[in-house]
């Protein structure tokens, strides 16, 4: 049977993959055997750049234009070949040394250039950078992005709703009004926070040779400072050095990295839930198109599938999240292979997260204000006055004022005009009695249309 996404076994590259496909070209097996070749022909590069190596001459023009077209025409006929020798040595990185020595091997001086690549490297010298630079990658054209959009309609839907009061739930029962506009900014608010600061996670790598001492290094040439060299051309790659490893860069800053996403998704959770629930409620309502089906027995069902998919892939993401940041800081002395496997799923981990940003945003999109409804669940639950009814009363010295409006009114069914008839009992001025007879769920908001106002004034 010819293969088709239809047999994929996972989602990722099946149902999702016109979602998840942008990200194949870092995380994939193509793309990871790209990274690494790129990090050796950046080492060889640097190396012959070092004068005190006399083995190695500076490459001249010729030799760095092979090089580098060895890199940008790098596509998936080279990577089938390095997977089939691969397939003979069982070692993925000594692999793509064999493929970069045959393609080195009809240059000028190209038994001594040949002997310096993969010089005083481990695979996981190559490994680590290679992840880091994938991480890199992925979280300035990727996820950063998808942040941003998500953070933006947010900001958008405060404005748009600043003056849309509703009926707050605290423990699920009527509570202080609040306005949509400020429910949505106080998320945008947490998401912007872990923008700001996924934005400053350092990303690390270590290229310092078989357990993190410079061993061969030291040995070949003595006189040299590796520890500057490896240090510098470490950060020539835009990424932070991390001068105290074993034979593995310790995965620290990728627990860091993805407890960041972590946050963030937890977060979108959570709104995906209160959105949810506000369309459960008719605060929204869900726009559809004509041609789609709800349910295949119930015609009339309309539901908020965007927010459901989101919350399911954010799950999925999330629980290998805990995994690898439990994982990936822990290796046995030296090293064991135990991480290798793990890392292999940073793309898959990204890739659930990547689906659900896509139907949230689809989601905000479909959902529309449903004033009437909002406006009535206020006016059935007057009881919500009592609370400023009862601040008042403390405010001008009317004793056990609480305890008065609670003995009276609680577990009792509201309205205006038993709210009106209590007022007419105290003993205050016409002027004040006023002010409590004005008070309405609308305009008991407090400080919510200001707070909607200003979330855009918090930057990210």
């Amino acid at each position: 049977m010819k293969f088709s996404n239809l047999c994929s076994v996972s989602p990722l590259d099946g149902r999702y993959k016109k979602i998840t496909q942008k990200l194949s070209k870092i995380f994939s097996e193509y793309g990871f055997i790209k990274y690494k070749l790129m990090i050796e022909i950046f080492w060889l590069k640097y190396l012959s750049n070092i004068k005190e190596i006399k083995e190695l001459k500076k490459f001249d023009n010729n030799t760095n234009i092979i090089l580098n077209k060895i890199i940008n025409n790098f596509n998936l006929k080279h990577a089938y070949k390095i997977k089939k020798i691969e397939k003979i040595t069982n070692h993925d990185v000594k692999s793509i040394v064999f493929f970069l020595k045959k393609k080195l091997s009809n240059i000028n001086n190209s038994k001594k250039i040949i002997e310096f690549i993969h010089f005083g490297c481990t695979s996981e010298d190559i490994n680590n950078i290679a992840y880091a630079l994938m991480l890199k990658d992925a979280r300035r054209y990727h996820i950063l992005k998808h942040w941003k959009k998500i953070i933006k309609k947010m900001d958008y839907i405060s404005l748009k709703y600043k003056n849309i009061v509703l009926l707050s739930r605290t423990h699920g029962q009527p509570a202080t009004p609040s306005t949509m506009g400020k429910e949505i900014a106080n998320f945008s608010y947490r998401l912007k926070r872990q923008y700001n600061q996924f934005k400053k996670i350092k990303i690390l790598g270590k290229f310092n040779g078989t357990v993190g001492n410079y061993n061969a290094h030291v040995f070949s040439y003595p006189n040299l400072d590796w520890i500057n060299i490896n240090k510098n051309f470490v950060k020539s790659l835009n990424i932070n050095w991390n001068p105290y490893t074993t034979q593995i860069e310790p995965h620290d800053y990728i627990s860091e990295f993805f407890s960041c996403i972590f946050r963030f998704n937890t977060i979108l959770i959570n709104f995906n839930r209160d959105i949810w629930g506000y369309i459960s409620l008719n605060y929204f309502k869900y726009k559809f198109k004509n041609n789609e089906i709800g349910s295949s027995t119930m015609p009339h069902k309309i539901n908020p599938i965007d927010f459901e998919n989101s919350e399911g892939n954010l799950g999925i993401s999330n629980a290998l999240i805990q995994h690898i940041s439990f994982k990936l800081p822990i290796s046995r002395w030296q090293r064991d292979l135990s991480d290798s496997t793990v890392l292999r799923n940073l793309g898959s981990i990204l890739s659930y997260s990547i689906i659900s940003y896509h139907f949230i945003n689809i989601g905000i999109k479909k959902i529309k204000i449903n004033k009437n409804v909002l406006k009535k669940d206020l006016n059935n639950n007057l009881e919500i006055l009592l609370e400023p009814i009862q601040i008042f009363m403390r405010k001008i010295g009317i004793y056990n004022s609480y305890e008065k409006v609670k003995l009276l009114f609680r577990g009792k069914k509201i309205n205006k005009k038993k709210i009106n008839n209590f007022i007419n009992t105290l003993n205050i001025s016409d002027i004040k009695k006023k002010e409590l007879y004005n008070l309405t769920p609308f305009n008991y908001i407090g400080k919510s249309i200001f707070l909607s106002e200003n979330i855009k004034l918090y930057k990210y």
